[in-house]
């Protein structure tokens, strides 16, 4: 009886135990990333761009000031910058393969600690909490490691089918802004505002104003399936190949040349690229050979050539796509100007969105859904005092769109994507694309 009462009580109180229970499941670091984003945050591309520690100067063109300083001849004056709070890893890491914890109750930024341990290099990341962030996010890439395979090992997907779509018409092929804004019709992987992602503009500034008007970050949500498209996925793949460091020469190896070519191969596909190989061979820019325009490409975005006095060290894709860290005088970022990269570096907690730039006209203050922004943050405690992003356009379409005003437009192009007017800035190393970024005309 005694027995049977103790058993009795065991059961009550929780106090039974089960040999053949099983240990509570632990997350794999080895198959998930797990990205975070914040509050609030707002992309719009505004017409000035002065340094956050002048007074009031309205009497230059602060794009052409910043944007031409970012080709890295010393002789442009460029806007100021924060002091970094940081040094750089030889590579940077954009997503780790495995899974990146960040806690629930804070926004962290990861700072370089300058050493790597051997074993693990997530070791040398020191966290520091920044701001509320509104939840967590997973991307799948336990997959991008077969993009470094030969090409003749991957996988593509199918040819897109649409026909006489991407034939250009008399009317396109005679103005730059037609064929600009039919590759926005073509977009057919591009993003849905407030469905496939959401983010929250915060509040304003003036360029010239140095203090964080933002309370979190821009990006509050995007959909775990934009990452298993295969533009977007290989996209990414490609953003952790490069040192920030605008002086510092890359070493390009045999994978990193793999992951460009499979990069290509796969955007051919779609249809803005078709559109953009048929407008140039129509032109007479290239021949009609599909596989000499695939290598075109290639070489354009990829090649490598010196910036910031150093034989080299950069290339079009790092520069516009994946952003770089002048070294000489005070320290600034220069490019970065893609959505996704500016996405993957907040939910790590290396970019800390500071706000919107006002727009030239009242009336026109972006929403959720504005897909054509100017903001102000820092990378790495590095800032960007005016930045100008298409979001959630897909890879394929900024490619297309800036080769094609690389090779029919000016410096200057002024044309019509969807409901944005918009000027293409584009400027040239030589034969190379030195940067591309949108500034809004409104």
């Amino acid at each position: 009886m005694d027995g049977l009462i103790k058993g009795l009580i065991d059961v009550a109180l929780g106090h039974n135990n089960r040999d053949d229970e099983e240990p509570r499941d632990e997350r794999s670091r080895s198959t998930w990333a797990e990205v975070v984003s914040g509050d609030q945050d707002k992309d719009e591309d505004s017409s000035a761009s002065e340094s956050s520690h002048r007074t009031h100067s309205h009497t230059q063109n602060p794009w052409n000031r910043q944007e031409k300083s970012e080709l890295g001849g010393e002789e442009w004056e460029v806007a100021g910058s924060r002091p970094s709070n940081s040094s750089w890893p030889q590579k940077m890491q954009t997503v780790e393969e495995g899974y990146q914890d960040v806690e629930q109750h804070s926004y962290h930024q990861k700072t370089w600690k300058g050493e790597e341990n051997e074993g693990d290099n997530n070791d040398s990341w020191e966290t520091v909490s920044r701001k509320p962030r509104r939840q967590q996010h997973k991307i799948q890439m336990d997959h991008w490691h077969r993009y470094k395979q030969p090409l003749s090992e991957q996988e593509y997907s199918e040819e897109v089918e649409i026909g006489s779509q991407v034939e250009p018409s008399e009317e396109e092929l005679a103005d730059l802004s037609q064929a600009c804004n039919k590759l926005w019709e073509l977009d057919l992987n591009r993003l849905v505002p407030s469905k496939d992602y959401e983010i929250d503009c915060g509040e304003g500034k003036k360029v010239y104003q140095k203090d964080d008007v933002a309370q979190g970050a821009l990006f509050s949500y995007v959909s775990d399936d934009i990452f298993r498209r295969p533009t977007f996925s290989r996209f990414c793949s490609l953003l952790d190949n490069y040192n920030p460091d605008e002086g510092c020469k890359e070493v390009v190896t045999s994978d990193e040349r793999q992951e460009q070519e499979a990069f290509i191969e796969e955007i051919s596909r779609t249809a803005p690229i078709k559109y953009l190989q048929k407008y140039l061979s129509s032109k007479g820019i290239i021949s009609a050979n599909y596989q000499d325009f695939k290598r075109m490409l290639t070489n354009l975005w990829f090649d490598l050539y010196g910036r910031g006095g150093t034989h080299g060290s950069s290339s079009a894709f790092e520069h516009v796509f994946v952003g770089e860290i002048k070294q000489r005088g005070e320290q600034e970022v220069s490019g970065f100007h893609n959505w996704l990269q500016f996405y993957l570096e907040e939910a790590k907690g290396r970019v800390d969105y500071q706000g919107y730039i006002f727009p030239r006209r009242r009336g026109q203050i972006p929403d959720s859904e504005t897909q054509l922004l100017t903001v102000q943050f820092e990378w790495n405690g590095v800032l960007k005092s005016v930045s100008s992003t298409l979001i959630g356009m897909s890879p394929e379409f900024e490619i297309a769109l800036y080769t094609l005003c690389f090779y029919m437009g000016g410096e200057e192009n002024h044309i019509q994507l969807g409901p944005y007017p918009v000027n293409i800035k584009c400027y040239r190393l030589g034969d190379r694309i030195g940067s591309a970024f949108p500034v809004a005309e409104c």
